[in-house]
C-alpha cells in the first residue's frame, strides 16, 4: 500500500495570493502543495482578463494580467510546491495532526491548509436579454483573452465599474469605435478611472438600459439601448463586451464549520481562521477594515505562511529573513 504523502501546507487556490504565497512557503522551508479548479494556474487574472491591464500593483504602474501571472507562477516554484490543477474541493476533515482534503479525484493530506479561493467558484452575470445566447461566444462577450479580435471593430462595453473602464480604455486605440454604455447615471470605476475616461476617445452613454441585440448567425449587428422614459437608440456593432460582475460561490467551503461573514471568511491579525491550522487571506479573506486588492492579498500572504510556519514548529521565527539575506 502506497504511504500517504503529508505536506506542510496546501494552498487552496492558485489565483495571484496563492502563487505568492507558494513563493513565501518555500523561502521557510515548507512542504507546499497547490490545488485550484480551474485548469491553468492565474484565478480570474488567467480566466476572464488575461490581455487587460493591471494598475494597482506595486512598482509597476501597468501590467498584463497575464505577464503578472506568468512572473507570479516562476516565482512560485521557488521550492518546488506540488500543483494538482482541475481538482474542486468538496470537504476538509481532521485526521489526528492532519488534514484530509477530499476533492472531486481524490485524497490530500496535510498539516496546514491556507484558503486563497478568492471569490470562490464564479461565472459572469449574463446579459439576460431574450435571444442573447445565440451571440455569446462569438460576438457577444463576457471576458476578453484576445485584444486581436476587435481590431478596426465598433465595440460596446457595457457596465460602469473599473473593469468596463478599463476595457474601454484597453480598445480605444485598437477598435475602430468604442461606447461605453452603463444603466445608471453614476458610475462605480475608481475616480481617477473615470477621469481618464472623460479625456478619451470613448463614446459615453448613460443611463441607458439594453432593450435588444439584433444580428444574425452569431453575429450581432446593432445594440439597442433604451433609457428610462422609453427612448430607443440604435447602435451599429460588432461586438459587445458585457462587465456586469460575476456571480460567485464558496461552495462546500461554507458547510466547513469556519466562521463566516457574507460570503468571506473571517480571520484575525494573523490570518487565523475560527479552526486551528486553517488560515485565509486575499479576497476571501475578511476582517475589519478589509480593502479587496491584489496587492492586499499579496501581503496578507506572507503573514499567514509566516504564522503558519510557527504553528507548525513553534521554535521557529514568526519574522523570517528578509530575501535579500536569503538571495545573496
Amino acid at each position: 500500500m502506497k504511504e500517504r504523502e503529508i505536506f506542510d501546507i496546501t494552498i487552496i487556490g492558485g489565483g495571484p495570493t496563492g502563487l505568492f504565497a507558494s513563493f513565501y512557503g518555500g523561502m521557510r522551508k515548507m512542504k507546499v502543495k497547490i490545488l485550484d479548479s480551474l485548469p491553468q494556474l492565474g484565478g480570474q487574472l488567467s480566466e476572464l482578463y488575461p490581455d487587460k491591464f493591471i494598475y494597482d500593483i506595486g512598482g509597476f504602474t501597468k501590467i498584463l494580467a497575464k505577464d503578472l501571472v506568468d512572473n507570479l507562477v516562476v516565482q512560485a516554484n521557488y521550492g518546488d510546491p506540488a500543483i494538482c490543477l482541475e481538482e474542486t474541493v468538496a470537504n476538509v476533515e481532521r485526521d489526528g495532526e492532519v488534514f484530509v482534503i477530499e476533492t472531486d479525484k481524490g485524497l490530500h493530506y496535510t498539516k496546514s491548509i491556507l484558503l486563497t479561493a478568492g471569490v470562490g467558484a464564479f461565472q459572469p452575470r449574463k446579459l439576460g436579454i431574450d435571444g442573447s445566447e445565440q451571440f455569446e461566444g462569438k460576438t457577444l462577450h463576457y471576458g476578453v483573452k484576445d485584444l486581436t479580435l476587435f481590431h478596426d471593430k465598433k465595440v460596446v462595453v457595457l457596465g460602469g465599474g473599473d473593469s468596463a473602464v478599463d476595457w474601454a480604455m484597453m480598445l480605444e486605440n485598437v477598435a475602430e469605435h468604442v461606447t461605453l454604455s452603463h444603466r445608471r447615471d453614476k458610475m462605480t470605476a475608481h475616480e481617477a478611472n473615470i477621469d481618464v475616461l472623460m479625456q478619451s476617445k470613448v463614446e459615453i452613454k448613460k443611463p441607458y438600459g439594453v432593450k435588444e441585440l439584433v444580428g444574425e448567425n452569431g453575429q450581432v449587428r446593432e445594440l439597442v439601448l433604451i433609457d428610462k422614459e422609453g427612448n430607443e437608440e440604435r447602435l451599429e456593432v460588432d461586438h459587445v463586451i458585457v462587465n456586469y460582475g460575476n456571480i460567485t460561490s464558496l461552495g462546500p467551503i461554507k458547510e466547513w464549520g469556519l466562521e463566516m461573514e457574507k460570503n468571506s471568511v473571517v480571520v484575525n491579525s494573523k490570518m487565523e481562521t475560527s479552526i486551528e491550522g486553517i488560515y485565509a487571506a486575499g479576497d476571501i479573506a475578511t476582517y475589519e477594515g478589509k480593502v479587496k486588492l491584489i496587492a492586499v492579498g499579496f501581503g496578507e500572504a506572507p503573514t499567514a505562511i509566516n504564522n503558519a510556519k510557527a504553528y507548525l514548529d513553534p521554535k521557529s521565527k514568526i519574522q523570517p529573513l528578509h530575501s535579500t539575506s536569503v538571495f545573496k
